[in-house]
């Protein structure tokens, strides 16, 4: 057609305007006779060349095509079932030659096409129309699209094909394709408005015109439109940019489809669009916003904004889009319309709020700056407009959004908020009065609101003071928070107000407010920026004190009753002072107390105040100790002021002394010992007479009381004794023997306060003598020896402690020698002390002994000091000691305490056989050399102590190891470079274990050799760890020389300890001796990596210690010294020491991580070995060591032997290394734990060696099959031997077993090997293979081996034929003689699988043998069944060439007498055959043959499935046996005469079914045969075996009846009589039963004796074949039979076999007298009938009153029935009188059965019909 009308078009050419006219006139002529019909026809060669007549310019021509266009119209415009020539009509718009006029037509006219076109048509030519679309005029345009659009939604709703989708893909590179999803875009936002006419939202009037022209668009059509569009879209696999508003629209529609594919379409591509696309997000917006305000549009131009719903989807997209954030005006008219447009909702207002946090955080800083005060006003006026709280779910998450916004505007615009405190303050106030759910957005607010106003004017900073104080004190926690964090981040450290305010927050009730509180205050790394610029970090005292007090003036409020009231909680005040006065040190140590102003003084003294403030009774004991010790700080930067200050309040600070906290009191006495010294001598005196006559008058004071003036005591004396001129000594000495009677009488407590006391008087001078009656004077420690003695042995810890102490303070000035060894005496008593604070503090006192000690009087007395070892590092601090200058005698007598002192450590204690004076002795040496260790003397004993320290590295106490450690540091800080370096080798040695031998210590008796515990316990239960139990033990066990093992093993915890202990010390050396250790960095490196996994967590921490220090690259250093770590750690593994063995496990575990192949490879095996060794350590710690190092050794081996992460070359190597000594040491190993990890390790590396792992196959899947029985649990084997016995099947236990083991890592590894296998590992593979099928033991190995062999075959193909022949060879016997049934099959499946693979002449043979195992044994016949199953269902194809020989073998075998066999080859049987008879047909010679051979075999088996089969012949097949019915009845005709053996009866049921299905062809060929049958047939009936003659009388009734010979009767009857007879007789003499209803077959039913049904259905099959004649020849014997079946003496069933005959004879005389009824009937039959109705009638009414069965009734009643009908047919000839009526009646009235009731009825009615004859 369209070559027809482009040939026409170009004749046009050449025609002139007279001929175009005749010609159109023709047309129209032709077009106005024309039928509909043919209307069709006609138009379609006729409109496109009407049309293209319009080229012509003649007026004429023209006028006639419009007249032809418009009949053509008439005639079509209402019959939509003509068609117009739509291809030719798009060419001749297409054609670029043609005229406008002719295009302008054209398009009117595709238009109509389109609209009456079939629909494949218009399906396919829609896609076309497109191409080149946005080059046609857009009139055009509108019309082609709109065409498109509706062939899309009309064919494309549903689904698109792929070639009308791959056409619209075509547009996706055109310039069309913008054109066209606008256009789609468009159709998809248009919703049809109730009341018509107007714009869309999302469109704009003239585009709503534009996709609706001049059709309606509504309901379905609309809806199919926009579905198609979806779907032609979704094929068009467009970017998601382009496709995504598409999307977005039509997930919002109104129609539930268009939103539900919309949706699936935006989530198809929503991972992939860009919306970060500058020209989506232009769409996006103009969707949103549309054109509203835009100028220069038209109306009809201007688009609507889209929808709500529309709206909403597109806030989810632009809050997804840094674009949008940027897109200015764009963004700001989005938020604007969220937030007031028309027709907002609460969502929107919720979306807005979450897009403008959205700009705020992604916005560009200079559009912010634009939008951002506009935006900010904005929100503010919306919050305005809330009410107070807002209940509904989204107002509340659209002010969380504001909010958020706030915070984000502060953090990005600052400038915004910082020139006015509103925004804070607005806030602030929110945080208070909103809900508790908006609180934590607007704390995050505030929180980045601060940064806004960091830099702020000083006025805004000064009311944001006023607001944060304000703040800091309201109910709600989170503005106290938010205004702690501004001031700690607004302001700077030296920011008094902002410190006020943390002041008053360390007290608050919330944690993290308190702890951002003293953040702020002391400066933690977390805290406040620090100031630029300035030399401390703390406020001014003057400044911050004097801000405190403007603050609350009332601070300085106090009264000596202290009844003032506290301002704040005692915790604001703890923190107040102690702030408070570090900045007054702080100041003081800058100004070195020299020049002083009178302002800082004047603030000095108000600090007093405020602390006397503080001590009101109210405030806690906490801050009492706290107020008091600042006093003290005070007065020891400002000792006059303080003096002079609390001179006056003497009465004051005795009052307080009885204070009930320890620390108040002692700083208490310090302040009335300070305030002395403003005293007068006299006034001095006074003060310390009153003291004493408290403590000494009769009435004793309460302990506190005591307490604290017994420390005022000494205070008080102290600075009497201290000041210049000194006292008189008389109230010294007074002062003295009062403590010392306190001493002497009071408790340990008070008795170490009054030694306390006496120290703090020694401290000043020397002690006087004590004066009395009896002596001149005597001095203060002769006297108290005695009592010290026994309070240093008592019990109280802390009393301990201060007595020794004293005793170091109080012989400080001391020269008399005796007094000093008293003094030691009593401290060295205290050597074997086990409290850790008794002996530091003794040390601390033999350090005063030992003289230097860098303190002073001053610092003791008018200090917080406590003890040197709470003070700072003395070493480092140059102080000036309390004794500079002394006399001779003093040096001598402190010589002499040096060298007992020196003695006492060297000789006794620090080489002492008991560990506790060896530690007593450790410390003590410590705190002389830290105390003491600028003293020549001690630098001179340098080298000595070093020797001691370093012999005690070793020692069993933990704390004297350490501390030794620590003194061997601080010789190394004290030494010089000589010293440094022999004690950096004497470590090294130390800790590489070649150190030199330790100096001995001899052992006594009560030595302790090991820590308790440590060895266990004595046989008897007691403890071994002195050396004398050690000794005792081995005398007892009578092995005197095990004591050398016991020492030998504490020699071991020695060293073992010397390491630990060295660690200590080395590890604060290191840092300092780096470049000396150096050299030593081969040897420590290896054992200092073991020992940091050591288990003794000390050794770890210590060495972990000495890695740090020494060590700056570890990985580095680990790297350089790998090898030599690797060795000593795999020979650690196999130490004696379980501690070694396990920490080297542990390191080896860690160090091997991430190696590569070329670091550990000569290493890899010995890994192995020791992490199996580890597996199966002794000791349990050990071995969960060992099974890290596995996991480790695991992890190592399985990377480097992946051939995707290593080189395969070095995955080879390792392969070879790791894969033999698995498979030998791993898998075969006898531990249980070593078994698994090996299993786990080689099915890993299976998975990942890939063909790595072909050189080791043969050897891994031989392991693999061998390790499924192995590694089986034994409990299985154990439950299968006694299945039997408990009841469990052994094939289900053995399909058990079978399915654990190939659900086993050792079968996922056969599977994986099965993949790598190629022909060079086939050639080792197969080898062993045969040996394990050979030799494997086990099921599961057995099954596995088979299994394997299958799988292999089916990987490796037609690759497996050289082995065939060899695997046929093994398989096969195998396969017949395994025992276990699942193995059989395992084996008969691969024999199959090789089979497909295997030559002509190997799959013959193995048909062969298998076929003839059918005859074989139990075992050989399910072989033979497990085989030919197999081989159907792997090689089908091959066991088609030998079904001759297969086919008569299973079908034979069928038939077995055990089920198991029989369903065996049942099933093979229905795989081979597609139907039974065709194959039976086909196969029948084969078959027969077969069934021959059998049955003349000497198995009497054979021949009894023989009989089976035949009978199976005949059922099936029938007459299309007859054929070969001579062979199988000449075999059955031999077979039946002769003995009997068990089955021969299945002879006879065949000789019974042959007869059945060939009686014909028998009968045909040879009619002497039935007779012969039917003579050998009743020799058969006259056996004594019961089975075989009832068989004999089932064939008996068969034959009989097929043959049909009326002569059998005469033959057979008289046999059946005489057997009835005998049975009659054999009855008779039995006792009768009650009711014949319970009688058992098994009473009648003895060897020989056939029941007596069987004898009526062959009388029956007799009646059947005689003729009348004979039947009234034997009528009387017939009758005689019938009547002993129907006695009582039989069962139910045998009278309903007699009945059965009754019935056939009835037929059988009642058909005689219908084919006789125009003649006369023999009278014979006539008597013989009413014989049979006389003898038969009662009986049948006796039996159906006796027998109580239902079935036996109703067959009973219709025997009835038939009788009287057909002695009714005779009495219409010969009448006789018969009368039942009345007993029919009884037995109706007794019936049960309806059908037996209905029966009788009639009977009764035949009966009285039958009387009314007779009459």
């Amino acid at each position: 057609m369209e070559g027809s009308s482009s040939s026409s078009s170009s004749s046009l050419v050449s025609k002139s305007d007279g001929e175009l006219e005749e010609m159109l006139d023709r047309m129209l002529t032709r077009l106005a006779l024309c039928d509909d019909s043919k209307l069709e026809s006609l138009v379609s060669n006729l409109l496109p060349l009407t049309i293209s007549s319009l080229s012509s310019q003649s007026p004429t021509v023209r006028n006639k095509v419009l007249e032809i266009l418009s009949h053509v119209n008439k005639r079509v415009k209402h019959q939509l079932e003509i068609g117009l020539p739509l291809l030719a009509l798009w060419k001749l718009y297409t054609d670029p030659a043609a005229a406008p006029m002719v295009r302008n037509f054209a398009i009117v006219y595709v238009e109509m096409a389109f609209e009456r076109a079939p629909v494949k048509e218009r399906e396919e030519i829609a896609p076309s129309t497109l191409e080149n679309v946005s080059k046609l005029p857009k009139q055009h345009q509108e019309i082609i699209l709109r065409i498109a659009i509706k062939v899309i939604g009309e064919c494309h709703a549903s689904k698109i094909s792929d070639d009308i989708s791959a056409k619209y893909r075509s547009l996706i590179t055109s310039q069309d394709k913008e054109l066209f999803l606008d256009f789609c875009l468009h159709m998809l936002l248009y919703q049809p408005s109730s009341q018509g006419g107007g714009s869309s939202p999302g469109l704009s009037v003239f585009q709503v015109n534009r996709i609706m022209g001049k059709q309606v668009l509504k309901g379905d059509m609309l809806t199919r439109r926009k579905l198609g569009i979806l779907n032609v879209i979704g094929t068009m696999d467009l970017p998601g940019e382009s496709v995504y508003p598409l999307y977005m629209a039509a997930s919002v529609d109104s129609q539930e489809p268009v939103a539900k594919r919309g949706e699936e379409l935006l989530k198809k591509i929503a991972s992939g669009t860009n919306l970060d696309d500058p020209k989506l997000i232009n769409r996006l917006f103009l969707l949103f916003n549309g054109t509203t305000g835009t100028e220069n549009v038209t109306p009809e131009h201007n688009v609507a904004p889209g929808n709500t719903s529309l709206k909403m989807k597109l806030m989810s997209g632009f809050c997804r889009s840094i674009a949008a954030a940027n897109s200015f005006p764009a963004t700001l008219q989005c938020i604007f319309g969220c937030m007031y447009g028309s027709g907002t909702t609460l969502r929107l207002k919720q979306m807005g709020m979450e897009f403008t946090v959205w700009v705020f955080k992604h916005g560009k800083i200079d559009q912010l700056k634009l939008m951002g005060p506009v935006i900010l006003n904005a929100i503010l006026k919306m919050l305005d407009g809330f009410t107070g709280s807002e209940t509904d779910p989204l107002s509340r998450e659209t002010k969380t959004f504001s909010f958020q916004a706030i915070g984000l505007i502060a953090q990005r615009l600052p400038q915004l908020f910082r020139e006015t405190t509103e925004m804070a303050v607005r806030l602030f106030d929110a945080l208070k009065l909103e809900t508790q759910s908006l609180r934590s957005t607007i704390q995050e607010a505030i929180i980045s609101l601060a940064a806004a106003y960091k830099d702020s004017p000083e006025n805004i900073l000064r009311e944001l003071e006023v607001l944060l104080l304000a703040n800091s004190l309201v109910e709600q926690n989170e503005a106290r928070f938010c205004a702690l964090r501004w001031a700690t981040s607004l302001y700077n450290s030296q920011h008094c107000p902002s410190l006020y305010i943390c002041m008053l927050s360390a007290a608050d009730p919330k944690l993290d407010i308190r702890e951002i509180a003293l953040e702020g205050l002391f400066l933690k790394e977390e805290g406040r920026t620090i100031v630029a610029n300035q030399d401390h970090k703390y406020p001014k005292f003057v400044e911050m004190l004097g801000y405190i007090l403007k603050q609350q003036p009332k601070l300085l409020d106090s009264s000596e009753m202290r009844s003032q009231k506290l301002l704040f909680p005692s915790q604001v005040y703890l923190v107040m002072i102690k702030f408070l006065v570090k900045c007054f040190k702080l100041e003081m140590e800058e100004s070195n107390t020299q020049a002083v102003g009178t302002e800082f003084l004047d603030s000095a003294q108000k600090l007093c105040l405020l602390l006397e403030h503080s001590l009101a009774f109210e405030g806690s004991a906490e801050l009492h100790a706290c107020a008091f010790k600042a006093l003290v700080s005070v007065g020891s930067y400002l000792p006059e002021m303080v003096e002079v200050y609390f001179s006056r309040k003497i009465v004051w600070l005795r009052s307080l002394l009885s204070h009930t906290d320890l620390s108040a009191r002692e700083s208490v006495s310090r302040l009335l010992g300070m305030a002395s010294c403003a005293l007068s001598d006299a006034e001095s005196c006074s003060l310390l007479s009153e003291l004493i006559s408290s403590v000494s008058q009769p009435q004793k004071l309460r302990f506190e009381a005591q307490h604290g003036v017994l420390s005022a005591v000494g205070f008080v004396s102290a600075h009497c004794l201290h000041r210049m001129p000194a006292v008189s000594e008389a109230v010294t000495q007074n002062a003295v023997k009062c403590l010392v009677d306190v001493v002497n009488l009071e408790t340990a407590p008070l008795a170490s306060v009054a030694m306390e006391a006496l120290g703090h008087i020694g401290i000043c001078g020397a002690l006087p003598l004590l004066v009395n009656d009896s002596s001149p004077g005597t001095q203060v420690l002769e006297v108290l020896q005695e009592r010290l003695s026994k309070l240093l042995s008592g019990d109280d810890i802390k009393s301990i402690q201060k007595i020794a102490l004293s005793l170091g303070h109080l012989c400080l000035n001391e020269t008399s020698s005796s007094h000093l060894k008293i003094a030691l005496d009593l401290l060295f008593s205290l050597s074997r002390s086990k409290a850790e604070e008794i002996l530091f503090a003794a040390g601390e006192a033999l350090s005063f002994l030992w003289g230097g000690v860098p303190v002073t009087a001053d610092m003791i007395l008018k200090t917080n000091y406590t003890s040197l070892s709470t003070d700072s590092n003395f070493l480092m601090k140059e102080v000036k000691s309390l004794s500079d200058a002394k006399t001779d005698a003093e040096e001598d007598s402190r010589t002499i305490t040096r060298e007992i002192i020196t003695a006492k450590l060297f000789d006794t204690l620090l080489y002492s056989s008991r560990k506790d004076e060896r530690c007593a002795g450790t410390v003590w040496m410590l705190s002389l050399t830290m105390y003491c260790g600028q003293q020549p003397s001690i630098q001179l004993m340098l080298p000595k102590i070093q020797e001691a320290f370093s012999h005690l590295l070793g020692d069993q106490n933990e704390l004297t190891q350490e501390l030794a450690s620590q003194g061997m540091s601080i010789i190394y800080e004290l030494g010089d470079a000589s010293m440094k370096q022999n004690l950096v080798d004497a470590l090294v040695n130390t800790l590489t274990g070649t150190s030199k031998r330790k100096r001995a210590i001899k052992l006594v008796e009560e030595s302790e050799v090991f820590q308790e515990g440590t060895i266990g316990e004595s046989p008897t239960g007691g403890k071994i760890s002195t050396y004398k139990e050690l000794c005792n033990l081995a005398n007892e066990m009578g092995q005197p020389d095990l004591i050398y093992k016991f020492m030998d093993l504490a020699n071991h915890q020695a060293s073992l300890n010397s390491k630990r202990g060295a660690a200590f010390g080395f590890s604060k050396i290191a840092k300092q001796a780096g470049d000396a250790l150096r050299p030593h960095l081969r040897l420590l490196i290896p054992r200092l990596i073991r020992y940091q996994y050591d288990p003794d967590k000390n050794v770890q921490d210590a060495m972990a210690h000495i890695w740090k220090a020494l060590i700056q690259d570890p990985k580095k250093a680990v790297d350089e010294h790998l090898n030599h770590i690797l060795d000593d750690l795999l020979v650690q593994c196999g130490s004696r020491l379980w501690r070694s063995r396990e920490a080297s496990c542990l390191a080896l575990a860690d160090i091997i991580q991430g190696r590569k192949f070329d670091q550990v490879g000569e290493h890899l095996k010995k890994l192995w070995i020791a992490a199996f060794r580890a597996m199966d350590d002794i000791k349990e710690t050990v071995r969960n060591a060992g099974d890290k190092l596995c996991r480790a050794v695991t992890s190592l081996t399985i990377r480097i032997c992946d051939v995707t992460l290593t080189e395969l070359s070095d995955a080879k190597k390792a392969m070879d290394i790791v894969l033999p000594f698995l498979l030998s040491e791993g898998i075969m190993s006898k531990v249980d734990s070593v078994r698994k990890a090996a299993i786990g390790v080689v099915m890993k590396l299976a998975k990942g060696a890939g063909v790595a792992l072909r050189p080791h196959l043969s050897d891994l899947v031989c392991c693999m099959l061998e390790s499924l029985s192995s590694l089986e649990d034994q409990g299985l084997n154990y439950v299968e031997l006694h299945a039997a016995n408990i009841g469990i099947e052994t094939e289900k236990l053995e399909n058990l077993r079978i399915s654990i083991s190939k659900g086993s890592p050792m079968w996922e590894t056969l599977d994986l090997c099965i993949n790598i296998v190629d022909i060079e590992s086939l050639n080792q593979l197969i080898p062993r293979l045969t040996q394990l099928v050979r030799g494997g033991v086990g099921l599961n190995t057995r099954v596995g081996v088979a299994s394997f062999i299958s799988l292999l075959v089916q990987k490796v193909g037609t690759e497996i034929k050289p082995f065939t022949g060899m695997l046929l060879k093994l398989l096969f016997p195998v396969a017949k003689e395994e025992k276990s049934s699942a193995a059989k099959r395992a084996f008969s499946s691969a024999c199959g699988i090789v089979l497909k693979y295997s030559s002509p002449s190997q799959a013959r043979s193995l048909i062969e043998e298998t076929a003839a195992l059918h005859s074989g044994d139990r075992s050989s016949q399910i072989a033979c069944a497990s085989l030919f199953k197999s081989f159907s269902s792997t090689a089908s194809d091959i066991m088609s060439s030998y079904q001759s020989a297969i086919v008569p073998a299973i079908f034979i075998s069928r038939f077995e007498d055990e089920k198991q066999i029989s369903s065996l080859f049942e099933e093979v049987w229905e795989d081979i055959t597609s139907g039974e008879r065709v194959t039976l047909q086909v196969f029948l010679q084969e078959i027969v043959n077969h069934i021959c051979e059998s049955m003349t075999s000497s198995s009497w088996a054979s021949k009894k499935k023989s009989g089976k089969a035949i009978c199976k012949l005949t059922e099936v097949l029938g007459e299309s046996l007859s054929p070969h019915y001579k062979r199988l009845l000449q075999c059955l005709l031999n077979e039946l005469p002769g003995r009997l053996w068990e089955g021969k009866d299945a002879l006879l049921d065949a000789l019974g079914a042959l007869s059945v299905a060939c009686h014909e062809v028998i009968t045909k060929e040879d009619p002497t045969a039935p007779s012969t049958i039917l003579s050998l047939i009743c020799s058969a009936c006259k056996k004594k075996l019961k089975k075989y003659r009832e068989s004999a009388f089932s064939c008996l009734e068969k034959v009989i009846v097929a043959f049909g010979d009326p002569e059998f009767f005469h033959t057979v009857f008289p046999m059946l009589y005489e057997m009835c007879n005998t049975a009659s007789i054999k009855t008779s003499t039995q006792v009768q039963a009650a009711s014949d209803a319970v009688k058992t077959e098994s009473e009648n039913g003895e060897e020989g004796q056939v029941p007596l049904e069987k004898i009526m259905e062959c009388v029956k099959s007799c009646i059947q074949v005689a003729t009348i004649d004979d039947i009234l020849s034997q009528k009387a014997d017939l009758i005689h039979v019938l009547l002993i079946s129907l006695s009582p003496g039989f069962l139910w069933t045998v009278k309903m076999s007699g009945i059965s005959c009754v019935g056939k004879l009835c037929s059988k005389f009642q058909s005689l007298w219908t084919d006789s009824m125009d003649d006369l009937v023999p009278s014979d039959s006539t008597k013989f009938v009413h014989e049979l109705y006389h003898s038969i009638v009662p009986k049948l009414l006796e039996c159906i009153h006796t027998v109580k069965i239902a079935q036996f009734h109703v067959a009973a009643s219709t025997c009835l029935l038939e009788l009287i009908e057909l002695c009714s047919t005779v009495s219409s000839f010969h009448p006789v009188e018969v009368d039942f009526k009345a007993e029919i009646d009884s037995l109706l009235e007794l019936e049960k059965s309806e059908e037996a009731k209905s029966l009788l009825r009639k009977s009764r009615d035949a009966v009285a019909k039958l009387a009314s004859l007779s009459k």
